[in-house]
């Protein structure tokens, strides 16, 4: 019958089915499976304390009792609860008209009430005092007009596998709500159309409320993310999740160190150039080991130093270097042969506990030879090269010292002499320096890296001012032991010296599997994670225990965006530039090519013209200039006096001749 019904109001013009035709439509409509039929569940059982619907119980909770005082996403421990809930709230506009008549009434009443506890001597009950407090500023808001009044209603549902489960995790929920000040209550005898009003359908079949004024109103709005957001700090991006900024100061936590992952083309060169940029107009310094000359065009349009460390460049370092601080309970000297133990594996290759030895006994007779010694007093003189420890091999008796000269002598005399064997002839005193390895082979990138490093640190332990410390492409460091060792001991240490390292690898696995790669991500306060790839997702959910939405928006991330972890906190994030910004950090080939080609064309409007161009008449020549003249009466009878034809005019008359 609906069936003929619908089809009647489809078609108005229609005759009335006959009999038969009733018949067939009514059968039609018997076999036609609805959306109803296939979402519906298979049983409903409805007991007293909850609603059995399939195989999953649910418990539906009221709230009668609210706190006095609120404030903004007071309901986060609700809404983030570890457990599914289903949350629904319900609000009735009240006329104020209506309610300021109520009001009236009772403050007439509570103020009878404690004007009689006066006239008998009793003591004014406190809650009646608050209550006509906050009736008479709830009365003067609603007068003027600056709130409005609501009836509220909250109501929880708790989903469960189990029964077992829906009593454990209701006693979680009801603790929950009770820390927050609300008293909650069990719809009993009720919960069908409990767990009906907590269905997306609108409807409120309890319609239990509570009275509450705009501005409580608001407190309660459940749709809040988290955030990162500070007074001060250097802008990262956008939190997708609610449109804020995500504004933080990293050397605000327990230490200012950050590890960047993201797979090649991910956007995370362009996010460190960005924070490299911001934080320089807070007075922090910059410096960075760039291998793949990413940062050139940055430090030359900032006014930086490049420093390009190779054969033919004039800048070298001394692996010998020391800081020349002396800090209490520290051996300057020792921490230096310790750190030249690291350098020279990463030279040499791995060395036999004996060759360690006799490494050892070769440095500390090198440095003897210098005069220099433990004593603070001596650590100023010129430190020795890496050619005095090849001859302080060569003079050993050991055999293997001979060896262990061999494998030096490349750098001594051999190929490589000169990169790794000069006095250092720079310092950094720019705020932005940047030193580019691009240039060397590849077996040598690392140990110049980890050179590079090395004298990094000892400026930075020499001169404390608030630095970042940026190492690219961090996985070639990484490949080698002591190399990695030598990046978590500065990371371990940054923050005395008012330093924040950040690394950037786009090969995960590389930092990861390394036990000190580990131990480095967990000394940094901020971790950004950008586009990954399916091959490292699940390494990288492991370590930062991402939950499966996670994982999925990592995979699915466009170019910039990713999660940003700030301690305790992570949020969504899409990094943005200015124009002008992104000018200087992008390294998009064909963004790249069309900045060129406009710069070209406006430099060519700035070119100084030809001499075959009309502007080449401002200084003519002597027959060009009587050829223009002499047509010319006003000029040749001039108040000047009579000139002969064939000579120029004053320059007056020349003047006036190109106006």
């Amino acid at each position: 019958m609906k069936l003929n019904k619908f089809i009647n109001q489809l078609n108005p013009n229609k005759q009335p089915q006959t009999g038969q035709e009733e018949e067939w439509s009514k059968a039609l409509a018997a076999g036609i499976v609805s959306v109803k039929d296939i979402i519906a569940p298979p049983a409903i059982e409805v007991d007293f304390d909850f609603v059995k619907i399939g195989s999953t119980y649910y418990r539906t909770l009221f709230v009668i009792g609210y706190p006095r005082y609120v404030q903004a996403n007071w309901l986060s421990p609700l809404i983030n609860f570890e457990h599914t809930l289903i949350t629904s709230m319900f609000v009735y506009p009240t006329e104020a008209k209506g309610v300021l008549d109520d009001l009236k009434r009772k403050i007439t009443e509570m103020e009878a009430t404690i004007t009689a506890d006066i006239q008998h001597g009793h003591v004014i009950d406190p809650a009646v005092q608050a209550a006509l407090d906050d009736a008479q500023v709830l009365q003067d808001e609603l007068v003027k007009g600056q709130e409005r009044f609501f009836q509220f209603g909250l109501y929880v549902t708790i989903p469960a596998e189990s029964l077992e489960e829906l009593d454990t995790i209701s006693k979680q929920v009801e603790s929950t709500l009770g820390s927050l000040s609300l008293v909650p209550k069990h719809a009993t005898l009720q919960m069908e159309e409990a767990y009906k009003t907590t269905l997306p359908e609108g409807t409120d079949h309890l319609y239990i409320t509570r009275n509450m004024d705009t501005t409580s109103l608001a407190t309660t709005f459940p749709f809040t993310s988290s955030s990162l957001t500070s007074n001060t700090g250097v802008m990262y991006g956008i939190n997708e999740h609610n449109g804020s900024l995500v504004i933080f100061d990293r050397f605000t936590q327990e230490n200012a160190n950050s590890v960047v992952f993201a797979k090649s083309g991910a956007g995370k060169s362009y996010m460190v150039k960005l924070e490299a940029l911001r934080s320089l107009m807070f007075g922090t310094e910059v410096i960075v080991i760039d291998p793949e000359e990413e940062y050139k065009s940055l430090a030359e349009a900032i006014g930086g130093e490049y420093i390009s460390f190779d054969f033919d460049s004039p800048a070298k370092i001394n692996p010998f270097d020391l800081s020349g601080v002396y800090e209490e309970d520290e051996n300057e000297l020792g921490l230096k042969i310790l750190s030249l133990h690291g350098f020279l594996k990463v030279v040499m290759g791995k060395l036999t506990p004996t060759e360690d030895a006799i490494i050892d006994r070769a440095l500390v007779a090198t440095y003897k030879a210098k005069g220099i010694t433990p004593d603070p007093t001596t650590q100023k003189k010129e430190p020795p090269l890496m050619e005095d420890l090849y001859k302080a091999l060569i003079g050993m008796e050991e055999p293997q010292a001979k060896g262990l000269a061999d494998r030096l002598e490349k750098f001594v005399k051999g190929s490589l002499i000169g990169i790794f064997n000069q006095q250092s002839n720079m310092d950094i005193k720019n705020t932005f320096t940047v030193f580019s390895v691009k240039n060397l082979e590849e077996e040598l990138r690392p140990i110049a890296m980890h050179l590079i490093l090395d004298f990094i640190w000892t400026r930075v332990k020499n001169d404390i001012k608030k630095r970042l410390l940026i190492v690219d492409e961090a996985w070639y460091m990484m490949q080698h032991a002591d190399s990695a060792t030598f990046m978590y001991s500065i990371a371990k240490r940054a923050r005395k010296y008012y330093l924040g390292l950040t690394t950037i690898s786009q090969d995960v696995e590389d930092v990861l599997a390394n036990d000190y790669g580990k131990a480095i991500v967990t000394n940094s306060s901020i971790q950004i994670l950008l586009k990954q790839s399916p091959a490292s997702i699940d390494k990288i959910a492991q370590v930062f225990y991402l939950s499966e939405g996670e994982k999925h928006l990592l995979l699915a991330s466009d170019v910039g965006e990713g999660i940003f972890f700030a301690g305790p906190h992570h949020v969504a994030i899409r990094v943005i530039a200015s124009a002008d910004e992104h000018a200087l950090v992008t390294t998009n080939p064909k963004e790249l090519l069309e900045m060129r080609q406009k710069s070209e064309d406006v430099l060519k409007q700035f070119e100084e013209p030809t001499p075959e161009q009309p502007q080449a008449t401002v200084q003519p020549q002597e027959p060009i200039l009587t050829e223009q003249i002499q047509p010319v009466p006003p000029i040749s009878q001039n108040s000047t006096g009579n000139q002969p034809a064939n000579q120029p005019q004053p320059t007056p008359n020349l003047t006036q001749n190109r106006q």
